[in-house]
């Protein structure tokens, strides 16, 4: 089949057809079958859904691109996992060359926690993030590095609930330095947790997402989750916990060491933090930069480092990122 193009000029237009029975197509298509626009967008075709079957027509040079496409995300929503704009445009950009190409992750693993609210399963979406979870579940102190949009903050919040849900640890404990105010709290209003609230609200959010907020506040009551600020972390000793010290580098390396060494039995701890990111007076002092020249040999702690491939926020957010890097321009809040 063909059709005219110009005068003289033919364009091959071929049709291929997908089965798409027992997938739920909601999940696949999106709201008001965004995803499909989407892709009819990006490849000159058309996507049309006959019963349980997806039909594919349009230029042959594009049509087996989209196809591909089509078919890992068939893959990913028969395994539970949410299909968004960042997840689709990702795949596409993969395919198309855009970006450079990466070995499949391997869909057929079991979620690492099936959430509360809209996500229906959290699953990792780049290889940076499966290395991430990896050495969570290899090591005991992990440190994962790398710019915003990443999913540092919000996957070591998930794996914390897996672990507490599977009854690894008993406790989750969130820690935050507190830069913008020196460590110095005692100004603000309220009690020591409504003067940290700013601080940790970043992993607040992540909990709520992951869990309900009404459930977080459970466990904050009963001390299941607790919240901290770095500097009242001095003197403690934490067992059964699965610990999380969010924008480390923030902390100087005197604070790092502080922090490390409050890791009890039975217990892990996972370090995020972006070093183009850097709040205190002077930069060469972070702990987060610093540590790694200290620890890099060191049996039980791992580094990953995620960049601008492993950004899963919305896609400019990528674009961004990559443009500030290139002008070698260091940047505020994550």
């Amino acid at each position: 089949m063909s059709k005219r193009k110009g005068d003289g000029d033919f364009e091959s237009v071929v049709e291929t057809i997908i089965d798409i029975e027992g997938v739920d197509q909601l999940g696949l298509l999106g709201a008001r079958d965004v995803n499909l626009r989407f892709l009819e967008e990006k490849f000159g075709g058309t996507l049309t859904v006959r019963k349980d079957r997806l039909l594919l027509r349009g230029p042959g040079e594009r049509l087996d691109l989209v196809r591909e496409v089509l078919e890992d995300l068939v893959e990913r929503v028969r395994h539970g996992q949410l299909v968004d704009s960042v997840t689709l445009r990702y795949l596409w950009e993969q395919r198309a060359g855009q970006r450079e190409p990466e070995p499949d992750i391997q869909q057929d693993e079991d979620p690492l926690l099936f959430a509360s609210g809209s996500r229906q399963a959290v699953r990792v979406k780049t290889l940076g993030q499966q290395a991430y979870v990896k050495a969570v579940h290899d090591y005991d102190v992990v440190f994962s590095v790398g710019p915003a949009g990443t999913g540092k903050t919000f996957l070591a919040v998930v794996m914390a609930m897996d672990y507490l849900k599977r009854q690894l640890v008993d406790r989750i404990v969130l820690v935050r330095p507190a830069v913008e105010a020196g460590e110095q709290l005692g100004f603000l209003p309220g009690d020591l947790q409504e003067k940290i609230n700013p601080y940790l609200r970043p992993l607040f959010d992540a909990l709520s997402d992951i869990t309900g907020a009404a459930k977080v506040a459970r466990f904050m009551s009963s001390g299941i989750i607790e919240a901290s600020p770095l500097a009242y972390m001095r003197g403690r000793t934490l067992n059964n916990a699965f610990v999380i010290l969010d924008e480390a580098q923030n902390t100087t390396l005197g604070q790092m060491k502080m922090f490390l060494t409050r890791l009890g039995v039975q217990s892990k701890a996972v370090v995020t933090g972006d070093i183009t990111q850097i709040d205190l007076p002077d930069k060469r002092k972070s702990g987060l930069v610093l540590v790694r020249d200290i620890l890099s040999h060191t049996e039980g702690v791992a580094f990953v480092d995620l960049d601008g491939r492993d950004v899963v926020r919305h896609p400019l957010v990528r674009r961004i990122v990559d443009a500030f890097e290139a002008a070698g321009v260091t940047t505020d809040g994550d």
